[in-house]
Parts: C-alpha cells; structure tokens; sequence
C-alpha cells in the first residue's frame, strides 16, 4: 500500500523515537511529533511506550499545553486523579477556553461516578467548543450511565444533526428508542434519516429490525433488501433477510440468502446451521442432516449445531441418537436449562428414569422452574417409588405455583400413601377448591388411593356442597 505523507512522515517519526529508544541517544522532535508518536501509542494501547513520549516531549517542550493533556490523559487511565487536577488547574490558568480541559475534568468526574458534575462540565465546554458533535456524544453516554435514556436519545440525535453519517450516534440513538419501547418513535425517525441519507445500509438495517418488532414482515423484508442494494456485502442484512423469509415460511429463498452471506465471509457454523434447519422445513432431510454435520465440523464447539442435530434425530424418533447428540450440546454449554430439559425428555421416551429425573433437578437448578419441569421430575419419583423425595420435589414447587391443583393433588396422594392422613386432606380439599374437575389425577397417579371410601366420600361430599 502506498503510504500518504503524513503517514510516511509519522512512521519516520516513530522509527526514529523507537531507535532512539534502544541506543539511548537523545534527539530532537518538534511537538507536533511527540504528538503523533504519543497519540499512535495511546491508539495501539501501548501505555508505557506512550508515557516515555510525554516525558522526553515534555523534557524538550516543557510549555507545550497538548504535550501536558496528553500527560493528563495517563493520570487519568491510572486513577491518579489528584495529580490530574493538579495539572488540570495550572493549565486553566495558561488556557482558560481551551474546550480540551473541560473535557478531561469532565472524564475525572464520570470516572469517579459523578455523572451529573461530568454533564455540566461537559457543557461548559460545549460553550467554547468548535466541534460540539464528540461532546454530545460523551453528554450521551454519561446519561446512558445513569439510566435517562431519553436525555442521552436527545444529545446522541444532535451528534446525527451535526454529522449524518456519525453511525456510532445513529446506533446509540436507536438504542435508546429501544430500551424506551419506543419502537413506533424510532421507525418515524429512521424514516426521517433516510429521506436525508437514502443509502445507508445501517440506517435500512436498523429500520428493518424495527419493522419485525411490529410484526410487520413485509416491510421488514423491504428494508433489508434497501440495505443490501445499498451495501452488497453487507452481511448482517443478508442474515436478518434470511430470517425473515424464513417466518413467511418461504425456506428456499432463506436458502439463498444465507448461502449469499457464506459465498461473502465464507462458512460459518450458524450458517450452516440455518440452511440446515430450513432445508429440514422443506422434508429435504438429507440435505438437513448435511448441514448440521457441517456445522459442528466447521465449528465442533457449537453446541447449537449439536442441539439441532439432536432435535432433528428426536423429530425421527430416534432418540438413541437424539440423547447422544444433545449430551455432546451439554459436554460444551452444561449450564444451559433448555439443553438438560431436552435430554430429560428423552431419557424419559427411552424409560431411564432416574437419568432423567437428574435431568429435570438440573433443569430446575439451573432456573427454569416451570410448573411442566416440577410435574415431570415428582411424576418420575413417584415411579421410582422415591414418595418422600416427591412430596418435597412438590412442595418447593407450591412456592412457584401456589394454588396449583395439580401440585395438590399430588402432594394428597403421596400423603395418604405414606400415612399421613390429616395432612393428605388438607391438600385434597385445597386441590378440590382450586379444581375439582382435575380430580382424575388423583385416579391416574394413585388409583389405590382414589378407590378408598373415605376418600371418594370425601370428594363426593366436597362437590355437593360446592354446589
């Protein structure tokens, strides 16, 4: 690549400091130089070499104000925020209406979380300032930080205002619309940006993702297609295209789209993954089950690929292969609910119930408490003849679900199973109360229960005076 001059002179520049640097010898660089050097330090991370710029900088320009700001700038990244202001005060009194002062006294404040105090020195300098579009945009983060989103939306609005193609300010401005719920306000807006930017694909990207939170697929469609015509490289738009045939059940063309986006960046395993799941809407099962290979040996660490290859083995009933695949999705992600509810499932299809009865404790453990998941797991410790273990499996989920016939019910049968009489009619007259159509339950779990006298002229005589 042919450099421009003012990178080729930066990097005779930097050559000539890292030179310097190994030999010891001492040379002279102007401080619009030192500048540079300390300016592409600080971009690359590299703080010590940067702190060695200000220092010789300083050495040789000691009056120089943006060699002392950049110095300011290291206090600063290192918390020594006393030292910081020290020099930030000398440097106030050289440059009163310097907007750069402002802004950094304004980072110590937003630093130690005095938001407010960082907003009103960053308008103090938007007083002075020249270029008002990067204070806007720190004004909007330091409210983004304090949870006014809608004060953060009007600043981020007004860095777009000032620089329609600020695509960082675009973003943030849509994030505020979002987290506002204001999805009707972001689309108006979007509409509004595009009339004055007709060819930003971020733009048409944004306003398609706000379409599908309306439901309105349609136009959804009709905005990606906009960003795809106006960046055909654009991945994202491709992608969220593809998605969108997808609801509209037109799979084929999904198809398409995502073999566009590889054909683009190349293969990648949620790609794969995708075109595999559409190809298994269309019953084209070899072609599905190719893809979903493909997608864990394009990545063997994707634990949806493996989830998919599973559900679509389970789809078949073919749940030997189905409870292999999705414990290959667990080896990777063991702490995700969904994966252990499903292998519980399918221990439960194949009758290896105390698998999955680990698999449900698991589930719930892991915070998926649905009522289904707490049924299951006491249903199977009813099986195992594990009663104690049932009753209290049901208990802890009365505290989920309170008011549950279905909980009660349960909990009834296991109590007149294990003796405890009084306690089994409370929770049978609770279970009546909440739902005594439900009481086939009690029949189907605990038929020797339900076939005692006392226990049916109890029932009988609960639905006569309910009457």
């Amino acid at each position: 690549m042919e450099l421009s001059p003012s990178n080729e002179s930066q990097n005779i520049s930097l050559n000539k400091f890292e030179s310097m640097l190994k030999t010891n010898n001492v040379f002279f660089f102007d401080s619009n130089e030192f500048e540079s050097i300390i300016h592409h330090y600080l971009e690359i991370g590299k703080i010590a070499l940067a702190k060695k710029a200000i220092n010789l900088g300083l050495d040789q320009h000691p009056t120089s104000i943006n060699l002392r700001l950049f110095k300011v700038e290291i206090l600063i990244f290192e918390n020594d925020f006393n030292a910081a202001e020290r020099l930030l005060n000398s440097l106030f009194q050289i440059e009163p209406n310097n907007e750069e002062l402002y802004i950094q006294r304004a980072n110590i404040y937003s630093k130690k979380d005095q938001h407010q105090k960082a907003i009103d020195t960053f308008k103090e300098a938007l007083k002075i300032a020249e270029d008002c579009s990067e204070i806007h945009s720190l004004i909007g983060m330091e409210y983004l930080f304090m949870d006014q989103y809608e004060d953060a939306k009007t600043h981020f609005i007004k860095c777009v205002d000032l620089d329609i193609e600020d695509y960082s300010s675009l973003y943030n401005t849509i994030y505020c619309f979002e987290f506002l719920d204001q999805t009707k306000e972001a689309i108006k807006y979007l509409n509004w940006y595009l009339d004055q930017n007709p060819y930003c694909e971020v733009a048409w990207h944004q306003l398609g993702k706000q379409y599908l939170e309306e439901k309105e697929l349609q136009k959804a469609l009709t905005a990606f297609d906009f960003a795809v015509i106006s960046d055909d490289t654009f991945i994202g738009a491709y992608l969220e295209k593809a998605k969108v045939l997808e609801r509209l059940n037109r799979h084929e063309e999904a198809i398409e789209q995502y073999s566009i986006s590889m054909a683009i960046e190349g293969a990648t395993a949620y790609t794969l993954l995708k075109i595999g799941y559409c190809y298994e809407q269309i019953n084209k099962d070899d072609q599905a089950l190719k893809f979903y290979m493909k997608s864990v040996e394009e990545d063997p660490a994707f634990d949806k690929g493996w989830m998919g290859i599973s559900i679509f083995y389970f789809s078949k009933k073919d749940f030997f292969k189905s409870l292999f695949y999705v414990n290959k999705a667990i080896d990777i992600d063991d702490e995700n609910a969904d994966y252990w509810l499903f292998c519980s499932k399918i221990n439960e299809r194949l009758n290896y119930l105390e698998e999955a009865e680990r698999g449900y404790k698991k589930t719930l453990e892991l915070g998926n408490c649905s009522l289904e998941t707490w049924l299951s797991r006491g249903d199977i410790l009813i099986k195992l003849g594990e009663l104690e273990a049932a009753k209290y499996n049901f208990v802890q989920a009365l505290e989920h679900h309170p008011k549950s016939e279905e909980l009660e019910f349960r909990i009834s049968g296991i109590c007149f199973k294990l003796n405890e009489t009084e306690t089994a009619y409370t929770h049978l007259l609770a279970a009546l109360h909440y739902n005594a159509e439900h009481a086939f339950i009690l029949e189907e779990l605990f038929p020797d229960v339900n076939a005692q006298k006392e226990v049916q002229h109890f029932i009988k005589s609960y639905n006569k005076t309910s009457k």
